[in-house]
């Protein structure tokens, strides 16, 4: 295996498709590469220390910082989802994993870490979780049900049979075949 020279591993770190950070043993922030700055729209400079922090969602600031500064105080991996404002001034949701480093004889030294945009696979799982609410929404609530002919009465206090009700306020589809209980019940010549 061939070993990176300098040059090569810098433009790696500086040219992967991820953003990709790095703090000092008191959590401050002392790096971030082309990818972090081209997608935050930021100096540098601004990013330094806990400016990074300026671009996080206000509604995600808080829980944010309390993982990482809790990750930094037991050293340990990290893991979270926030919203992170793009030069353009819209909030994308990114995946940010943290990790602990270590100089010889387990020194800590800080942490490095990387960012990729998940804003697409955030809004996927929240559109499914709204379907499968409005799902169960449609499934809620207490229905009146003939027990001889099995009719349903509904909101306005009409009689309906069972598959008109469940068709209206469902989008099942309907086949009709007969159970073994009925068909020997009910035709025992077949």
């Amino acid at each position: 295996m061939a070993r990176l020279t300098g040059t090569e591993y810098g433009a790696l770190v500086e040219q992967a498709p991820i953003m990709i950070w790095r703090a000092d043993g008191s959590a401050a922030c002392d790096y971030f590469n082309e990818r972090w700055l081209e997608f935050t729209g930021r100096t540098l400079e601004q990013e330094l220390g806990d400016g990074w922090a300026e671009g996080v969602h206000p509604e995600d600031r808080h829980r944010c910082l309390s993982i990482y500064r809790e990750a930094f105080e037991r050293r340990e991996v990290f893991e979270m989802e926030y919203r992170l404002r793009r030069h353009d001034g819209d909030y994308c949701w990114v995946f940010d994993r943290g990790v602990p480093l270590f100089a010889p004889a387990d020194q800590f030294v800080g942490y490095v870490g990387s960012c990729v945009d998940v804003t697409e696979r955030v809004v996927g799982r929240e559109l499914i979780r709204r379907a499968a609410e409005q799902d169960l929404q449609s499934l809620r609530g207490l229905l009146t049900i003939c027990s001889h002919c099995k009719k349903i009465r509904d909101g306005m206090g009409q009689w309906q049979r069972l598959e008109s009700y469940l068709a209206g306020h469902s989008r099942a589809d309907f086949s009709h075949g007969i159970c073994p209980h009925c068909l020997e019940e009910h035709f025992p010549e077949c």
